[in-house]
């Protein structure tokens, strides 16, 4: 069959299948997205292999927090509980969430960061799961909901995150870092970080949007230096030697101090909310700073189809929402109840909620502390 004409309608409808076809494949630096199909994973085996340490790293994390939580749970039933950190499971937890962060970490050295960053939501819904599998929790309505919408955001993210396989070497982190776009970048985040610190430090303001803001521009600058510093430690692996120049070491130095003051902040946002509240925004937040820091530091969008990026975009906003549903109201079903109230008994006279003493050998005590109580006729019984 002859092809058909430059003037023909044919033509002009062959070429938009044709540009069509490439928003949806892989190809070269800036192409679009294609299906999971065997040609994608032949293209695409480093940025795999880099998702494949993501996901089981925040696996090993939920892993790790839930042991943790349990290390917690079962101090508290003893008579006369340890510390925490003399706890052997407890320190079991910590190797393993040390384990997850280094996953994740190496990670960062195989695939982009808007492609590593979201998924994130593995460790929350995975930590969901563990928690009703092995704690015994509830398992809601909201909680299957979240957990299939963060499984196809997932998929979509992995799908259609940018094809761009960056090899990190010295110099390129070095040209990166003086361009003007991270310049101007740069700039606008520390007069933002220096307003919101102010008004934190000098004004008290305590907002949650505050605190966990403060820590997403700090977490921006962190996934840039891990990527640079996991990218420069697997070009020195698999190619040249890149430990001997001096970026290697500012970005080591830029990673380690933001990761202090961005746990810092986060240590003063769990003290002042609960960890439902803090725990999705958080996700939230950090995801969309580092899908920041990677489209204009890595320049991990350049040239993508707008198709592709609409696809990505609406696979985070499924993730974010999983999350958020997963998270819902999940501590307010496990609040303990502190006293036993009497005064619902039909028939009986409310005096007071008594409050257990567990460090006492009587169940509880009345308001003024006295163990007994008068009759109506004056006289004090014992309790």
């Amino acid at each position: 069959m002859a092809a058909p004409a430059p003037g023909d309608p044919r033509a002009a409808a062959s070429a938009v299948l044709d540009e069509l076809a490439r928003n949806f494949t892989y190809g070269a630096r800036g192409a679009g997205n294609g299906s999971l199909s065997g040609a994608w994973y032949r293209r695409n085996q480093i940025h795999l292999f880099g998702v494949l340490l993501a996901i089981l790293g925040n696996l090993v994390i939920s892993i790790s927090l839930n042991i943790q939580k349990y290390s917690h749970l079962r101090s508290a039933q003893q008579e006369h509980p340890r510390p925490y950190f003399r706890s052997v499971l407890w320190w079991g937890g910590v190797i393993l969430m040390a384990l997850g962060e280094t996953g994740n970490f190496a990670a960062y050295g195989f695939a982009p960061i808007t492609l590593i960053a979201p998924l994130g939501c593995v460790s929350v819904t995975g930590s969901a799961i563990i928690s009703v599998m092995f704690l015994r929790e509830n398992l809601r309505t909201s909680d299957l909901l979240g957990m299939t919408l963060a499984l196809a955001g997932t998929y979509l993210l992995v799908n259609f995150a940018p094809n761009i396989t960056q090899a990190i070497s010295a110099r390129t982190v070095q040209y990166y870092f003086v361009g003007w776009q991270f310049m101007i970048y740069m700039i606008l985040e520390i007069l933002i970080f220096c307003i919101l610190l102010y008004f934190h430090k000098r004004k008290g303001m305590k907002h949650i949007v505050i605190l966990l803001t403060l820590v997403a521009l700090l977490a921006s600058v962190t996934v840039i230096s891990v990527k640079a510093v996991s990218g420069m430690i697997t070009f020195s692996v698999t190619d040249k030697m890149q430990l001997t120049y001096p970026i290697f070491y500012i970005m080591c130095i830029i990673m380690i101090a933001s990761c202090v003051f961005q746990v810092k902040l986060l240590n003063q946002a769990t003290k002042l909310y609960n960890t439902a509240t803090v725990v999705p925004v958080n996700h939230i937040f950090f995801t969309v700073s580092a899908i920041i820091a990677g489209i204009i530091f890595y320049q991990e969008f350049l040239g993508a189809a707008f198709l592709t990026i609409f696809i990505y975009l609406f696979g985070c906003f499924l993730s974010f929402l999983g999350v958020v549903l997963v998270t819902r109201n999940r501590e307010k079903e496990h609040l303990p109840q502190s006293y036993i109230d009497f005064g619902n008994v039909p028939g009986k006279q409310m005096l007071d909620k008594i409050q257990p003493d567990s460090s006492g050998l009587s169940y509880g005590t009345l308001p003024d502390g006295s163990d007994s109580i008068k009759s109506p006729n004056g006289e004090k019984k014992g309790v």
